[in-house]
């Protein structure tokens, strides 16, 4: 079997699109330890962040590969991304090992929000030559969504979503997958690198509708 795809480390940077953020890609466990999460995580009635504990971003760091990027304010979190394997039991999981990776979280505190850092952390995500060798995918669940901040429908705001992280290479994609069916609003999204073999895109494309 081939060696799986070795995602390289990018230097921190200052944020583009706000000198004042740096941003970290492939932050270990102490790394993460050292910084406090921004007071309005987990704050709103209506929405709760998918990552409050800050156990969540520790445990995305014990996997190869696994890339947990922070945008910082200081010492404080005020973004993060979330690049991993498909959990167990995923369907994912039944291309060839390495080969799909998930972005499972890109979040950012409201008072940072349309500030562009979000596109700052993908940009990190992504960044590794090795994702040319992977297919990488995200799936946005609606009533995981901030509707409030934005005042938006699911729709605009998936619409948002779609223009987030079309620029980076990523199309929509059909799938039966029934949590993604589940509500018309959800997506699932998938960048495939110019590296994947046509045998990968052809089981990829038959596994998105339960066909191995």
């Amino acid at each position: 079997p081939s060696t799986p795809p070795t995602l390289q480390p990018s230097n921190p940077s200052q944020s583009p699109s706000n000198p004042a953020i740096r941003i970290r890609s492939f932050c270990k466990l102490e790394e993460i330890r050292r910084y406090a999460f921004d007071g309005q995580f987990g704050m709103h009635a209506q929405y709760k962040s998918l990552y409050t504990k800050r156990e969540s971003l520790e445990n995305n760091t014990a996997q190869v590969n696994a890339n947990v990027t922070l945008a910082l304010e200081g010492d404080n979190i005020i973004g993060f991304g979330v690049l991993n394997h498909p959990d167990e039991g995923d369907r994912w999981q039944e291309m060839a090992p390495g080969l799909m990776m998930e972005v499972k979280a890109i979040e950012i505190c409201r008072r940072f929000r349309s500030s562009g850092i979000a596109a700052d952390i993908l940009n990190l995500l992504m960044r590794s030559p090795a994702v040319e060798n992977m297919i990488v995918y995200m799936v946005g669940y609606s009533w995981t969504w901030d509707l409030d901040a934005t005042g938006n429908s699911a729709l605009a705001y998936r619409t948002m979503l779609i223009r987030l992280f079309e620029p980076f290479g990523f199309q929509e994609l059909q799938t039966h997958e029934p949590n993604i069916c589940l509500i018309p609003e959800n997506l699932f999204m998938a960048r495939i690198g110019q590296s994947v073999s046509e045998e990968n895109k052809k089981k990829f494309k038959w596994l998105r509708f339960g066909v191995t």
